[in-house]
């Protein structure tokens, strides 16, 4: 990517459930090198415990060599995969080495939904490069709402211990010289939810709020779907409504040096415009930054 900024990748490839994993899976590296991202976040990525990674696959296959990666995920419940040793989660990649990693399982409500708690609901957390990266993968159902209101609570909380002092406001007339964090993931919620309002500092959850940029509310052009059974036979053999479920958020960029921070721009990605098949059931999106203090690679 070009001097000062920083592009994203997020894209849920579905590497578990959804068929076609063994062809999907080039269709991935095709867009990524195509993309040319510095960081890539995926969800629903699978290692079972002879180490083979649905992620590491991805990365031994990318035409540009030297890139770095993370996994971080649970086991299933045996009665939804009776395999203890696969795990399932996410996966960060970056073209800086990863300094630092923490895997955090999500909360659920108790009593609420039986079964949600067999799925591992999961933050991943890598910093590199200076940034903080996160990945992402809420509670899957549309009535797991109150679910997903614990989750992003929860990973504010975490994400500000991450952070530390880095996002303190000093006062109006210092810069802050750190880049906000990025959050990336399959939220599977709308954006008039109240987990994604939460997010975007437009309704209390807990008593409390934050503030984050949702880039296709920035800088998106359209409805910006990103579940869309219209476009994606994979999407459509699942029957539901299209949606925008999928973000890369920033945080709060105000007083950030040099513009930090700043969304330049937001597409969706990982369709069939490129190689006439779908990377997963969802779409992706593709993100730019600003980023002044952008190392060389």
């Amino acid at each position: 990517m070009g001097e000062g900024v920083l592009r994203i990748a997020q894209l849920n490839v579905g590497s578990l459930f959804e068929p076609g994993w063994d062809e999907r899976r080039g269709v991935i590296v095709e867009w990524l090198h195509h993309l040319t991202p510095d960081v890539v976040c995926l969800q629903e990525v699978w290692q079972d415990g002879d180490g083979g990674d649905t992620a590491g696959w991805i990365v031994d296959h990318m035409l540009d060599a030297g890139w770095h990666w993370r996994f971080g995920g649970d086991p299933f419940a045996p009665e939804v995969w009776p395999d203890p040793e696969l795990r399932f989660g996410s996966a960060v990649l970056s073209r800086w080495p990863i300094d630092e990693h923490a895997y955090h399982r999500l909360p659920v409500v108790p009593d609420l939904h039986p079964g949600v708690e067999n799925i591992p609901w999961e933050l991943l957390h890598v910093r590199t490069a200076g940034l903080d990266v996160f990945s992402t993968h809420l509670a899957a159902a549309p009535e797991h709402g109150r679910h997903r209101a614990a989750q992003v609570v929860a990973i504010d909380e975490l994400i500000r211990a991450a952070r530390g002092d880095l996002d303190t406001i000093v006062d109006f007339t210092t810069p802050r010289e750190a880049m906000p964090p990025i959050l990336c993931g399959d939220f599977n919620a709308e954006p008039e939810s109240d987990e994604i309002r939460f997010l975007g500092g437009m309704t209390a959850l807990d008593g409390r709020t934050t503030d984050y940029q949702d880039a296709w509310r920035a800088a998106g052009d359209g409805p910006g779907w990103t579940h869309d059974w219209r476009r994606n036979a994979i999407a459509a053999a699942l029957n539901g409504p299209r949606k925008r479920i999928d973000y890369v958020f920033v945080g709060n960029a105000f007083l950030r040096a040099g513009g930090g921070g700043r969304i330049l721009a937001a597409e969706l990605a990982f369709d069939d415009t490129l190689t006439g098949r779908v990377a997963s059931d969802h779409t992706g999106l593709v993100v730019d930054v600003l980023w002044p203090q952008r190392p060389p690679v």
